[in-house]
């Protein structure tokens, strides 16, 4: 048996408590568990049933916030993972939570991959495309093995004929060549579009605004 010392609410999640025995801290539970058990600083308990309960009461919510996490849209493990480690959840909950969204393939990371990049390169370069997955988690080696066979030449079109528009917007402001030139390259190395394709479009935009 022990002591109840301290119960403490959670900064980061004010729906949740820290519990405190014999002075030490022990584990952390709802304040909903906290009430409906009744409990009290200086109250003496079973700290071991009281550990099974809470936890197994933790991975119930962690779960059921997982899945709230990707009710909207999809998510990578490691966004799902950040979400809930903001919410307070202890590493055991949120790994059995993921384990669990993995095996009903609620997240798939090489699924989201192959969708992200799809949508992606209808306005961005692969450069772009690569840097925001690998924020959201997606290891390098999946993102060059999905990556791989993308066709060079319809980025190229792609960004053709982004930098047109872009072009026509820019021409309205300025009349110097050298200007203009250099502000289409900003803009789609921005835009995430490799060094050699950026400089064949320009060429060709420039070129053609010559004749």
């Amino acid at each position: 048996m022990a002591i109840i010392t301290k119960i403490e609410i959670q900064k980061r999640n004010k729906e949740r408590v820290n519990l405190f025995l014999d002075g030490e801290y022990a584990f952390s539970l709802s304040i909903e568990l906290v009430y409906k058990e009744g409990l009290n600083r200086n109250d003496e308990i079973d700290s071991e049933k009281l550990k099974i309960l809470a936890e197994h009461e933790s991975q119930i919510r962690c779960k059921n916030s997982a899945l709230r996490i990707i009710e909207k849209s999809c998510k990578t493990e490691k966004e799902v993972r950040d979400k809930l480690i903001l919410k307070g959840y202890e590493d055991n909950s949120i790994n059995k939570s993921i384990k669990f969204l993995k095996e009903y393939n609620f997240i798939n990371d090489s699924n989201y991959t192959k969708a992200f990049i799809r949508e992606k390169l209808k306005s961005q370069g692969s450069q772009k495309i690569k840097y925001t997955l690998i924020q959201k988690g997606i290891s390098k080696e999946n993102i060059e093995e999905e990556l791989s066979d993308l066709n060079k030449e319809n980025e190229k079109n792609i960004a053709l004929n982004i930098a047109k528009k872009k072009f026509d917007i820019i021409k309205k402001k300025e009349n110097d060549n050298y200007k203009i030139s250099g502000k289409l390259y900003r803009y789609l190395i921005s835009k995430g579009y490799e060094y050699d394709i950026t400089s064949e479009v320009v060429k060709e935009i420039m070129s053609l605004d010559e004749l």
